[in-house]
C-alpha cells in the first residue's frame, strides 16, 4: 500500500503547485474514516482508494482528482456526507466524490437494467466534468485488478462483462490505452480463460524459437534512421493476449498467420521528421499494401495521432511501425490526461476530441428507454474507423462498415432526416453502401424529413440508429393520431352524435390517459377500439355502430364472408386513408395487394394500426370472429400524385430466347416497375413467373396485363388473389 508521504511526493515530482495540505488531510481523512473495513482479499479496505490514487498519478493528474479518488467511497461506505466533504475540502471535490459515489450507487442496484443505467448516468456525469469519468476507470481497474479474491465466478463474469463492454471502450475513447488493455485482459482472463492460455502458450513457444527477435529488429531500424540522418528512439512492444486474439477472431486467421504480434514504435522529434522517417522505412524495406493508415493528418476521435505501416523487415518477417513526436507518444500513452483538458470540461480546445461525447448525449436525449441508449451508445464505441470526406473536404469520423446514411447522421441529424441519396467519389451508389477511406460522400436530400425505416438494418453508428428510431416513431404517433382522429369523428357520426373534442376531455380519467392525443394514438394504433370509447363518452347507450354501416359493407362481401355483426360501408361512406404513410399507421396486406380502385376493408391489430386487404381477401376470413376489428375505408387518392403501388401478377411464359426481354419491355412501355421477380415452376416448355409491379392503381395494372395478354411469347396472365 502507497504510503503518505509516497503519494504526496508523487504528485510534487510532476506538480510543483500541488497542495499537499490537502493531499495529507485527504490520506489521514479517508484512512480514519475506512477504519477497519477489510476487502475480499482480507486487506485493508483504505488499501483501495489510495491505490486508485496511485493510478492517477501515474496520469499526472491535479491535486483535485487525486484526492477525489481517496475519497471517493467515503460517503458509500462510511459515516463521511458530502456535505462535510464539502466542509472540509471545498466544493470542487465535494462535487467529483458526488458523481463517483452516485456511479456507484447504482452499480449495486439488482434490477435487469443495471447496466444500461448504469452507462446512462456514467455519461451524464462526465459530461459535467471529465475527471468522474477518469477516477471511474481507475477505480474499476483496482477492482479488476483485485477481482480474483471475489468467491462467486457468476459475479466475476458479469463485472467482468460489463467491464469489457463499457469501461474498456470508454478508456479507449480517452485514449487511455495502458487502462484499456489492462482492463480488456484481466476480462480476457474470466471470459474465456482458455482461449487466453492458448495465446500465452503459443507465445511462449515464438519466444523460445525466435530468441531476441524483437531486438535485433530495433537494433536494425534504429541503424537505418541514423544513417539517415534522423534521431530517432525505436522500441518494440508485444501485443496483449486479448488483442492477439480478438485480431485472430475479426480477420479469421491462425495465431502462425499473424506477423505482427510485436509491434515497433518509432519516436521523432517533430512532424517533418515522422514524414522523413516514413520516406526511409518505405526505402529500406518493402511496404505491405492496404497497411498504411495516416492519423496526423486524419486523427482518431480520441485524439490520437501517428503513422502506421507495416513492412516486409529483417529476416522477411513483417514488421508493423508507429511513428510519432514525442508530444503524440505521451497523448497517446496517457490520452486525455496528457493535454490537461479536464479541466476545461466539454470546451477542450481540440473541440473534435470530445465530438463522441456530445454524440452520446444526442443519443441520451432521445432514447426510448435506457436498454435502447445501451445498445446504440455499444456500437457507437465498438468500431474501428474510416475517415470520409464532405464535398467541402471536412473529415468525417465513422466507424468501420458504415454507410452514406451514417455519413448523413455524422454531418446533421437534419441531413440524415432528409437523406434520399448519395454520391461516393462522384457516383451515385446504394445508401447501403459500405463506405471506405478516403471516399468523398455528397448526401442528396428531399424537401421534407422522411427516413426510411430499414434503414435501421444497413447503418452501423448508434448516433444514426437512435435518430432513425426517434424520427419513425414521431411519424408514427403523428399518424396514429391523424387516423385516431377520423377513427373518432366516424364513430360519432354513426353513433348519432355531433363530435367534439370536449367530449373526449371529460372522458380522459376514465380511460387514464393525459390528453385527448393520446386518445387519438391509442385508437389509430388499435390498443383503444371505437367502441370502448363510445361507451365511456356515452355510457349506457348501445348504438354505438349505425346498422346501415354493417347491412351496406355486408352487400359488398363475397357470401362466404357475410354475417351479422361485420361492419360494412358502401365505399364512399369510407374512412379515408389519404395522406397516411404505407407501413407506418396502416399497412397494405402482401396476401392481396390492394390497389387505388380496389374495395378495401381494414382489419385494426393492437398495437400496430391497420391492414388493409382487398373486400374479397381469402386472409378475411380468419378475421369473421372479431367484428370490432374491421373498418370500412376508402381510397381518396390524390390525383395528382397517384403514388406507387405494388400489384401481384403470376404469368406463364414461353420457354424460348427473348421471352422474358419482352415480358420486361412491355411492363416498360405501359410505365410500370418490376420491384420483384420469381420464377415458381420451370418446364421444357415454360416458365412460371411471379411479378411484384408498381404501378399507380387498379386501372394501371389491369392495362399491363392487358398489353402482356396480347404478347405472343406470353401464355397467360393473372392477378394474385393470395
Amino acid at each position: 500500500m502507497i504510503r503518505q508521504y509516497e503519494l504526496v511526493e508523487r504528485v510534487s515530482a510532476y506538480d510543483p503547485n500541488a497542495d499537499e495540505a490537502l493531499l495529507n488531510r485527504a490520506y489521514v481523512f479517508s484512512l480514519t474514516a475506512h477504519g477497519s473495513q477489510t476487502r475480499a482479499s482480507g486487506d485493508p479496505y483504505f488499501s483501495h482508494p489510495v491505490e486508485v490514487a496511485g493510478i492517477l498519478t501515474e496520469y499526472r493528474l491535479d491535486t483535485a482528482t487525486i484526492v477525489t479518488a481517496l475519497l471517493h467511497d467515503t460517503v458509500e461506505d462510511t459515516v463521511a456526507t458530502i456535505d462535510e466533504i464539502g466542509e472540509v475540502f471545498g466544493p470542487e471535490i465535494a462535487k467529483l466524490v458526488d458523481g463517483v459515489t452516485k456511479l456507484s450507487k447504482l452499480e449495486l442496484r439488482p434490477e435487469a437494467n443495471q447496466q444500461a443505467e448504469n452507462l446512462r448516468k456514467l455519461v451524464l456525469a462526465m459530461s459535467d466534468d471529465i475527471r468522474v469519468l477518469l477516477v471511474k476507470l481507475a477505480d474499476r481497474l483496482h477492482n479488476m485488478r483485485t477481482l480474483h479474491y471475489l468467491a462467486n465466478p457468476d459475479k466475476r463474469r458479469r463485472i467482468a462483462a460489463e467491464t469489457m463492454e463499457i469501461y474498456a471502450p470508454l478508456a479507449e475513447r480517452l485514449g487511455m490505452q495502458r487502462i484499456k488493455q489492462e482492463l480488456e485482459d484481466i476480462s480476457f482472463v474470466e471470459l474465456n480463460p482458455e482461449a487466453r492460455d492458448s495465446v500465452l502458450r503459443r507465445l511462449e513457444y515464438l519466444r523460445a524459437g525466435t530468441g531476441n527477435l524483437a531486438e535485433k529488429i530495433s537494433a536494425e531500424l534504429q541503424q537505418v534512421l541514423s544513417e539517415a540522418g534522423i534521431v530517432a528512439e525505436v522500441s518494440g512492444r508485444e501485443k496483449t493476449p486479448f488483442s492477439i486474439w480478438r485480431k485472430m477472431q475479426r480477420d479469421n486467421v491462425t495465431f502462425e498467420q499473424l506477423a505482427d504480434i510485436v509491434a515497433f514504435r518509432i519516436v521523432v522529434d517533430s512532424i517533418p521528421d515522422c514524414y522523413q522517417a516514413l520516406g526511409v522505412v518505405h526505402g529500406e524495406y518493402p511496404m505491405v499494401p492496404d497497411r498504411f493508415k495516416d492519423y496526423i493528418s486524419t486523427p482518431k476521435r480520441n485524439g490520437y495521432r501517428s503513422i502506421h505501416t507495416a513492412v516486409i523487415g529483417p529476416g522477411n518477417s513483417r514488421v508493423e511501425i508507429q511513428i510519432r513526436t514525442r508530444q503524440m507518444h505521451q497523448v497517446a500513452e496517457l490520452g486525455v490526461a496528457a493535454h490537461w483538458q479536464y479541466k476545461q470540461q466539454l470546451t477542450p480546445k481540440d473541440g473534435s476530441q470530445y465530438r463522441w461525447l456530445q454524440e452520446l448525449l444526442e443519443i441520451l436525449e432521445h432514447a426510448h428507454s435506457p436498454e435502447e441508449f445501451l445498445e446504440h451508445t455499444k456500437l457507437e464505441m465498438f468500431h474501428d474507423q474510416v475517415f470520409c470526406f464532405t464535398p467541402r473536404g471536412e473529415v468525417i469520423a465513422l466507424p468501420r462498415g458504415a454507410t452514406p446514411v451514417d455519413f448523413a447522421y455524422a454531418v446533421h441529424t437534419d441531413v440524415g432526416d432528409t437523406c434520399v441519396g448519395a454520391k461516393v467519389n462522384g457516383r451515385t451508389v446504394p445508401l447501403r453502401t459500405e463506405l471506405g477511406n478516403g471516399d468523398q460522400v455528397e448526401i442528396l436530400r428531399s424537401k421534407t424529413p422522411a427516413p426510411d425505416p430499414a434503414w435501421e438494418n444497413v447503418v452501423a453508428t448508434g448516433k444514426a440508429r437512435s435518430a432513425i428510431r426517434r424520427a419513425v416513431r414521431n411519424k408514427q404517433r403523428d399518424e396514429y393520431r391523424r387516423l385516431g382522429s377520423a377513427i373518432a369523428e366516424k364513430a360519432f357520426r354513426e353513433a348519432g352524435h355531433e363530435f367534439t373534442e370536449r367530449a373526449l376531455e371529460n372522458v380522459l380519467r376514465t380511460l387514464n390517459m393525459s390528453s385527448v392525443e393520446e386518445v387519438y394514438v391509442a385508437l389509430g394504433d388499435g390498443t383503444l377500439s371505437s367502441r370502448q370509447l363510445l361507451e365511456r363518452v356515452f355510457p349506457g347507450e348501445r348504438r354505438w355502430y349505425s346498422r346501415g354501416a354493417f347491412d351496406a359493407i355486408n352487400r359488398m362481401l363475397p357470401a362466404r364472408l357475410r354475417r351479422s355483426g361485420v361492419p360494412r360501408g358502401d365505399g364512399e361512406a369510407g374512412l379515408p386513408i389519404r395522406g397516411l404513410t404505407p407501413g407506418v399507421a396502416v399497412h397494405y396486406a402482401e396476401c392481396c395487394h390492394p390497389l387505388p380502385g380496389d374495395r378495401i376493408v381494414g382489419v385494426m391489430t393492437k398495437g400496430r394500426g391497420v391492414d388493409i386487404h382487398t373486400i374479397d381477401c381469402e386472409r378475411l376470413e380468419g378475421a369473421q370472429d372479431d367484428p370490432e376489428a374491421w373498418m370500412d375505408l376508402r381510397w381518396d387518392v390524390d390525383p395528382a400524385e397517384p403514388g406507387e403501388h405494388v400489384g401481384r401478377i403470376v404469368a406463364v411464359v414461353s420457354n424460348e430466347p427473348g421471352s422474358l426481354s419482352n415480358l420486361s419491355s412491355v411492363i416498360a412501355r405501359n410505365m410500370g416497375n418490376i420491384s420483384n421477380l420469381k420464377i415458381t415452376n420451370r418446364s421444357q416448355d415454360f416458365f412460371d413467373m411471379q411479378l411484384d409491379i408498381e404501378v399507380s392503381d387498379l386501372k394501371h395494372l389491369t392495362d399491363i396485363i392487358a398489353a402482356l395478354r396480347a404478347t405472343p411469347c406470353i401464355s397467360s396472365v393473372e392477378r394474385v388473389r393470395g
